[in-house]
């Protein structure tokens, strides 16, 4: 098809600012990854994730003006962070919890969870100690878009133990939810008492909650 002379330059003027705007893009997101992975040397550096917006400028290589393009704040960049690092756990505990029966494969969700969130492990995982407990406790909200990839997986596991006929009554997104806080807030918790609560234990709770007994004798 022929297109006239106002057709054709509308077609070429229009790849052109695509080109243009795929190239910022491109260039945005390199700057944003260096922002990432500066923040990961420097978590990994003082195993914890008090640190300053300008260790990670100083350590990315850019500037202050640069990151506050990017990021609202330091919390908006655990945040990302974080979220990236659920992303990663999630497709470790799906590999690793990919065989076996429903209640099986629950059972190690949960002591990996527990083991994840454990304070000990404080320098291996911060954000998974010192950052999420805090986000439980000052944005919930965010909690739930966070934690929402391994809400969903565990709710298949759930349902599938519904299916085998095993499961109370109720909702089984809403016990997937249940079992997800109690391996993970209460692991969080375990840290400077006595006789701090395991994760045997909280398998044997979240168990017992969602099955009832006599179909587990």
């Amino acid at each position: 098809m022929k297109l006239d002379g106002q057709g054709s330059a509308t077609i070429w003027r229009d790849r052109a600012i695509e080109r243009s705007t795929r190239s910022a893009r491109d260039r945005a997101a390199k700057r944003v990854q260096q922002f990432l992975d500066a923040a990961r040397d420097v978590i990994a550096a003082k195993a914890s994730t008090e640190f300053t917006v300008q260790e990670v400028v100083d350590q990315s290589r850019q500037s202050v003006r640069s990151f506050y393009q990017y990021f609202d704040s330091k919390h908006e960049l655990l945040l990302v962070l974080f979220e990236e690092e659920m992303g990663i756990a999630v497709g470790h505990i799906r590999e690793a919890t990919a065989d076996g029966d429903p209640l099986d494969r629950l059972k190690r969700v949960v002591l990996t969870l527990y083991e994840l969130c454990e304070p000990d492990r404080v320098s291996a995982r911060p954000l998974f100690t010192e950052f999420a407990q805090r986000l439980q406790v000052d944005h919930p909200e965010e909690v739930v878009a966070a934690f929402a990839p391994l809400v969903d997986y565990v709710a298949e596991i759930v349902e599938q133990i519904g299916q085998a006929g095993l499961l109370r009554e109720g909702r089984p997104r809403r016990m997937a939810a249940i079992v997800v806080q109690a391996a993970t807030v209460t692991a969080g918790r375990s840290s400077g008492v006595r006789q701090p609560i395991t994760g045997e234990e909280v398998w044997q709770f979240c168990l017992h909650a969602i099955v009832p007994d006599h179909k587990l004798s």
